[in-house]
């Protein structure tokens, strides 16, 4: 028990994330002795992502940084570099723009979402290297690991789990950490 204490302290090198028995959209994250309930895409989990598709893409993805909103409660303690979201923030999810992909600032006329949402999906949101440092046109976009909807609705293809679950984990992430899709 001491030596799972110790790795999840230094902070756990990988995430598994499985399916959950009998439904393609839920999934179950652990991390080191922890296991906690999770909401994956909407089509399940794909080997062959592709935007728009509503799949998760199985791979193992490092975690690059996240967003906070600031405005709803204290900035959790991680070692996870950490960016507050401002009204401004989009994410651009139009394959054909140069900033596919990518975080950009309003007025943005090209297909986006809103990083400060109003539902708190991305009240913590962190982003995994998915088609961000290697970008491949219709690869899928705005991958992230992210807060649920109540009852664990499905996602758009991220990972989601509740803000207590979020709070665990966000205490031994860091930089490179890898989110492995299975």
């Amino acid at each position: 028990m001491a030596s799972s204490r110790k790795k999840l302290r230094g902070g756990p090198s990988t995430l598994a994330v499985r399916a959950a028995p009998g439904n393609r959209s839920r999934a179950i994250v652990q991390c080191g002795p922890l296991t906690f309930a999770a909401a994956i895409g909407r089509s399940g989990r794909t080997v062959l992502k592709r935007e728009g598709d509503g799949a998760t893409p199985i791979a193992a993805m490092k975690l690059l940084s996240g967003f906070v909103r600031g405005d709803r409660g204290p900035l959790p303690k991680t070692a996870l570099p950490m960016r507050r979201i401002r009204p401004d923030m989009l994410w651009c999810d139009q394959p054909e723009h140069p900033s596919y992909n990518r975080l950009v600032r309003a007025p943005f006329r090209p297909s986006h979402e809103e990083m400060q949402r109003s539902d708190g999906l991305y009240d913590i949101c962190l982003v995994m290297d998915w088609n961000v440092t290697a970008r491949k046109r219709y690869g899928g976009s705005a991958i992230f690991f992210h807060l649920i909807r109540p009852g664990y609705e499905p996602t758009a293809g991220c990972v989601a789990v509740s803000l207590r679950d979020m709070r665990r984990l966000l205490a031994v992430m860091r930089r490179g950490t890898v989110v492995r899709v299975v």
